[in-house]
């Protein structure tokens, strides 16, 4: 999985290229973000929490990851309460055949730990089942049909896809037979503590030396660590019996059983959980910043940062200015309104051109929705007029009016002028940390942003000016 940060990072990429709209303008936050310290990571980071100012897209983040850790929880406990029955059931006489409730503590528990252990060795860099990403796929855990839910449902699944997601499925699986492993441990240690057992042995095939020596065998590392382990005399007494033992050769053989299951069991159960979470923390999936979304943003924060010494600034684009046609005019205003009733007199002050009759200008309003849009191209379609679209200093050149201004591009038979509208009202200065705290023009810097855009399309710029 993604860290939580890298996550939000992710989910604010995914719906930041569907066009989803914020709680706060990301154009705005990147800006900011360009004079602040930091490595990109680190940037990006910061960059998207504050884009997420109202916290929703963290919030929908933690509840599918909480339910998921939830599940992981519950399916444990489960597992635990199951080991403890099941021994519970197993331990019901007072004779207990010690190695036939070895091999059910045991024997299953082993051959599924070698058999993991082999096909981690065969299969290295093998993917996670595909059936463990449709059974944890957050499409259950969550019901949503917003935009955010769905993105954040998205970015789960493209995670469960991970290679290094294999290890986290060893992880979990390790972390239900460790589960199961101590219930029974806790349900042996509650009975030998209420009861007294006596324990035997027999054996058709094997002689009483056998025994005594795979005894020995089996209890030499449960003895390491201080658990008693029958002796010689306590094996051979201890075949065939039907009635209660003593009390000092019962303890011996409980020690034995409990130190095998513990040592046998949940240690190299424990190992390879600690292994596997290792691998996963080693294979995480990280942030790929070399995506062409992040490059982006990127080269955008690093293009002032340079020496002054040795760099010369290349110039800022300049959008062509605009020639003014003498046909019909349709004029427009994209997304603001004027503080001017004919704004588009002082655009269209040209000496060679008459445009004093109200019958060669068609004044359209303003185009914002999609319905707006919509209209004015069936208009340009029917009608062959030049467009001249009055833009105010408070539009931002993000992606959605820029996707705008290209429509009305190209549907205007006649070609497409553009008026930048000053804001008459006072505009507060913007402080920037890299000018000594002086105040820097927005409208200049809107203005400029504008006009590198018109520029990259080649969108002739009406000069009011001249």
């Amino acid at each position: 999985m993604l860290s939580p940060q890298d996550q939000l990072t992710e989910l604010v990429r995914a719906l930041e290229t569907d066009q989803h709209v914020f709680a706060t303008d990301p154009l705005l936050i990147t800006e900011k973000l360009q004079s602040e310290d930091g490595t990109p990571i680190q940037k990006l980071h910061r960059r998207a929490s504050r884009i997420d100012s109202n916290g929703a897209l963290a919030r929908v983040l933690g509840k599918i990851d909480g339910r998921i850790k939830g599940i992981m929880i519950v399916m444990s406990v489960v597992w635990c309460i199951s080991g403890f029955l099941g021994l519970f059931t197993l331990l019901q006489s007072n004779v207990v055949n010690f190695f036939y409730v070895l091999v059910c503590l045991l024997g299953f528990h082993t051959i599924m730990l070698g058999g993991w252990l082999v096909m981690t060795l065969i299969n290295r860099d093998q993917q996670a089942p595909s059936w463990f990403a449709s059974i944890v796929s957050p499409s259950y855990l969550i019901r949503g049909k917003d935009d955010v839910t769905k993105a954040a449902v998205d970015l789960y699944e493209r995670q469960l896809q991970h290679s290094g997601m294999r290890w986290y499925l060893g992880r979990f699986s390790h972390q239900l037979w460790l589960a199961t492993l101590t219930g029974m441990l806790l349900a042996i240690i509650f009975l030998l503590i209420v009861r007294q057992y006596s324990f035997s042995w027999e054996s058709t095939l094997l002689s009483d030396q056998a025994l005594v020596s795979l005894t020995q065998i089996l209890g030499w590392l449960p003895s390491m660590v201080g658990f008693d382990v029958p002796d010689s005399t306590a094996i051979a007494q201890s075949r065939l019996v039907t009635e209660a033992m003593p009390l000092s050769v019962a303890r011996q053989w409980a020690g034995l059983l409990v130190g095998s299951l513990l040592m046998y069991g949940i240690v190299p159960r424990a190992i390879a959980w600690v292994f596997c979470a290792l691998m996963f923390r080693r294979k995480k999936m990280r942030l790929d910043i070399k995506q062409p979304y992040y490059q982006k943003i990127i080269n955008f924060w690093q293009r002032h940062v340079v020496d002054a010494d040795d760099f010369t600034e290349a110039p800022a684009p300049i959008a062509p200015k605009a020639t003014v046609s003498a046909g019909k005019k349709l004029v427009a205003l994209l997304e603001y309104p004027s503080n001017q009733d004919e704004w588009w007199q002082s655009g269209l002050n040209d000496d060679r051109h008459d445009f004093s009759e109200s019958s060669k200008i068609e004044n359209f309003g303003i185009v914002d929705d999609r319905e707006d849009i919509t209209r004015l191209k069936h208009y340009l379609d029917e009608h062959p007029v030049q467009v001249l679209l009055g833009i105010h200093s408070k539009a931002l050149p993000d992606r959605g009016t820029l996707r705008k201004l290209d429509q009305i591009a190209a549907h205007a038979k006649d070609g497409l002028i553009v008026q930048l509208l000053s804001d008459t009202t006072p505009s507060a200065g913007l402080t920037d940390a890299r000018t000594d705290d002086k105040p820097v023009d927005k409208q200049a810097v809107r203005y400029q942003q504008w006009q590198t855009a018109l520029s990259a399309r080649k969108i002739g710029l009406v000069d009011i000016n001249s």
